[in-house]
């Protein structure tokens, strides 16, 4: 039987988000259960069905050779943003699927980068595509990346169906 994620994003969220280190124990294991997504580091701070904040913190691993935050890793931080507002808002037997994403990158990135999306919360599981965007703003709160990501979502297929 699938499980929805929307439901199971935001039990283990309301849970790990009380405890000291919780919200970075969170961001670990979301990123074992999403390997790409955690290949960056980034730490969720704030969750909510329609809104999520996410920081990352400028590290080696995510440079590149311009002594800056990389493109993909900018790019892969809008799409765990967006993602997370959308897929923390979806209601039960529904699932979510990223089907096109865009990034304008604005300026260098560089220390301390705060994500965040804001989007409307869906009523049903009816298959929708939602359009969101995605701000990645540095310390001094100047935006340097702007993501604009498709969702679709849909019910769930039928326990025992592939796709």
């Amino acid at each position: 039987m699938a499980r929805s994620i929307g439901p199971g994003l935001r039990y283990h969220w309301r849970w790990a988000s009380t405890l000291w280190g919780g919200k970075w124990l969170f961001s670990r294991l979301l990123g074992l259960v999403v390997p790409y997504t955690g290949t960056i580091g980034a730490t969720i701070e704030r969750m909510e069905p329609g809104h999520c904040v996410v920081v990352l913190h400028e590290h080696r691993k995510v440079r590149n050779h311009l002594h800056s935050v990389h493109a993909i890793a900018l790019c892969n931080l809008g799409e765990m943003v967006t993602g997370l507002a959308l897929l923390n808002s979806l209601p039960d037997k529904t699932r979510g699927i990223l089907t096109n994403l865009a990034i304008t990158y604005l300026k260098k990135a560089h220390g301390v980068l705060t994500a965040s999306c804001q989007c409307g919360i869906p009523a049903d599981n009816q298959k929708t595509e939602h359009l969101l965007t995605g701000e990645i703003r540095n310390s001094e709160g100047e935006l340097v990346a702007e993501v604009i990501a498709h969702w679709l979502i849909g019910p769930e297929k039928a326990a025992g169906h592939a796709n």
